[in-house]
């Protein structure tokens, strides 16, 4: 059986969990399955970002356009690699500090590097010629939002008045404001809740009568207006009784020291957060669009997240109905961003919307995480892919079990509770249980050697 297939992606091959032994069939994963979604969930060490970066290599070379969410940096790894697999490629990259526990220059451990890529790769079938396929097929880029340490992404065109009809649109239009307002409030340490919070609310109305008029607006714009709204009442309350003059002066200097900080502009500068625009190059190859958030504080992070899966949600409703996979959006250490209830997030609700309608227009969407007892319900239960690995946590492994009832009860005999649960806690490095709803029971893998250079986290 071949292992380049078109429209499989190479994954690894199955193991034989009982003997400790690989197995010699390949784990080939049908890539229009990814637009029922998956999920890789391991603890640290498990293998976890290499499945991730994997999987992601595989869904360009079938021509697959990937936007990734990378809030720690390990993703990055993807724009590490090397058709020639020499040491003098592998050199400025390796872990200075790897290098020094060794006793071993630069030069010496570039090299040792270098090889054990030669021969991993070897040993799964795959040369340098497969690594320049990959090279030619896709293109890679980093985006840096709020920095320019990489390509700066432009967020703040998000409040322009969007050239689009209220009356036809009125629904996405509300939604993208609501998202648009909570990913604001978040970063100025303001937890709203769209239905309750008098700043989201009177934040929300502003937009959207400037919106409907179809005015110009921008950031500064709005916070003037914060101070001075374009209507005395909101609801059947007089304007001040609602949120007093005070309160949204102290609300438009927040946001205000916010915009007036340094830096702030690199918000505004860049490429602009376009899907649609980020999917293929110029040259109609399918781009990489890596978002590295390691530098963002928490509350900047929430706030690009936000806005990122709202600019999904707006291109996902342009699209038409499709059964192949269309792009692929893939969120690395998703933990924070999509919680069991109640805590309820800005990102929550985005993110949740396209798990639900992203299939019928061909969108993956794969979580990745080491704490799966953190992630809502009902997006587990919407994952059609699993693949984990090994978890110690007692919660995290019941999580799994109630999301893989049902595979274990088809699996019969093969595959018992007890005995999967006690296996999820003792896993080896870059062995994964592996689940797709769409061919039988559940199994082991061995994930393949990856081609990047998994040399960890890149920094600025």
């Amino acid at each position: 059986m071949s292992t380049f297939t078109p429209g499989q992606l190479y994954l690894g091959r199955e193991y034989d969990l009982a003997n400790d032994r690989l197995g010699d069939r390949p784990l080939l994963y049908k890539a229009r399955h990814l637009t029922t979604h998956g999920l890789i969930l391991g603890m640290t060490g498990s293998g976890k970002t290499g499945l991730g970066i994997i999987l992601l290599e595989e869904v360009l070379l079938q021509g697959v356009p990937a936007l990734i969410l990378d809030p720690k940096g390990d993703i990055t790894n993807l724009m590490l690699t090397f058709p020639d697999l020499r040491a003098e490629d592998f050199a400025p990259w390796v872990d200075l500090e790897g290098a020094r526990r060794r006793d071993m220059s630069v030069a010496e451990y570039a090299e040792q590097e270098a090889r054990k890529w030669r021969e991993g790769l070897a040993k799964w079938g795959i040369g340098g010629e497969r690594i320049a396929q990959l090279r030619q097929t896709a293109r890679f880029t980093i985006f840096t939002p709020g920095s320019e340490a990489g390509e700066p992404v432009d967020v703040l065109h998000f409040f322009e008045t969007p050239a689009l009809d209220w009356e036809e649109y009125e629904e996405p239009l509300r939604e993208r404001i609501s998202g648009l307002v909570a990913a604001l409030l978040g970063l100025v340490g303001v937890e709203a809740d769209p239905l309750q919070s008098p700043e989201h609310i009177l934040l929300s109305r502003i937009i959207e009568h400037v919106w409907r008029a179809g005015d110009p607006l921008d950031l500064p714009t709005l916070i003037r207006l914060l101070q001075n709204p374009p209507f005395r009442q909101v609801g059947v309350f007089e304007l001040d009784a609602f949120l007093p003059e005070k309160e949204r002066l102290t609300l438009a200097r927040s946001l205000n020291n916010l915009i007036a900080a340094p830096g702030f502009e690199v918000w505004q500068e860049g490429t602009p957060l376009d899907i649609g625009e980020l999917l293929y190059a110029l040259d109609g190859r399918p781009q990489a669009s890596i978002f590295y958030l390691a530098h963002l504080d928490d509350a900047q992070r929430m706030f690009f997240v936000t806005l990122f899966l709202e600019a999904a949600r707006d291109w996902l409703r342009k699209q038409s109905g499709t059964t192949d996979l269309r792009a692929l959006i893939y969120f690395d250490e998703v933990f924070g961003y999509f919680p069991p209830h109640p805590t309820n997030p800005p990102s929550k609700r985005p993110l949740l919307a396209l798990i639900k309608q992203g299939r019928a227009a061909g969108l993956g969407v794969v979580l990745s995480t080491q704490n799966p007892a953190d992630l809502d319900y009902k997006g587990l239960t919407n994952a059609g892919m699993w693949a984990v690995g090994s978890l110690r946590a007692e919660r995290d492994k019941q999580r799994v079990m109630e999301g893989l009832e049902g595979a274990l009860a088809e699996a019969g005999e093969r595959m018992s509770r007890g005995e999967t649960e006690r296996a999820l806690g003792s896993l080896k490095p870059r062995v994964f249980l592996f689940h797709d709803i769409h061919a039988g029971p559940p199994l082991f893998f061995h994930t393949r050697w990856a081609m990047s250079y998994l040399r960890g986290p890149l920094t600025r």
